[in-house]
């Protein structure tokens, strides 16, 4: 998998700066784009400068490749799906507390009408 997914000699600093690092803050940024009532397209045109952030890290503590169109591919897929994951979350609580009357929860992904009584 080296080199395909990351570049670096040790997975961990894959898992450390892409998922745990990148992960949080993208699944942060899914959580806010969804509380504020903004539609989804914007999770992915903030997941780009999000995955920029991310391979900077790389380059700059690590030594990784900053104009890598490969690695930063990945590292926006896994950006995110992160925010896309959060993002459903959060709009699923959001509408079936606050609109409770109409929704109901199916999961944690999504919500469907009440069934009229």
């Amino acid at each position: 998998m080296q080199g395909i997914l990351y570049e670096e000699q040790s997975a961990w600093l894959f898992v450390l700066v892409t998922v745990a690092g990148g992960g949080w803050i993208a699944w942060m940024a899914g959580r806010s784009i969804a509380a504020t009532w903004r539609p989804f397209w914007q999770v992915v045109a903030w997941s780009v400068p999000l995955a920029m952030a991310v391979r900077f890290i790389h380059y700059a503590l690590f030594d990784g490749t900053l104009l890598s169109l490969q690695h930063f591919l990945v590292d926006f897929v896994v950006v995110t799906a992160f925010s896309a994951l959060s993002f459903r979350v959060r709009r699923t609580r959001q509408m079936t507390t606050q609109y409770s009357w109409l929704y109901e929860k199916t999961g944690p992904f999504g919500w469907r009408e009440k069934a009229q009584a």
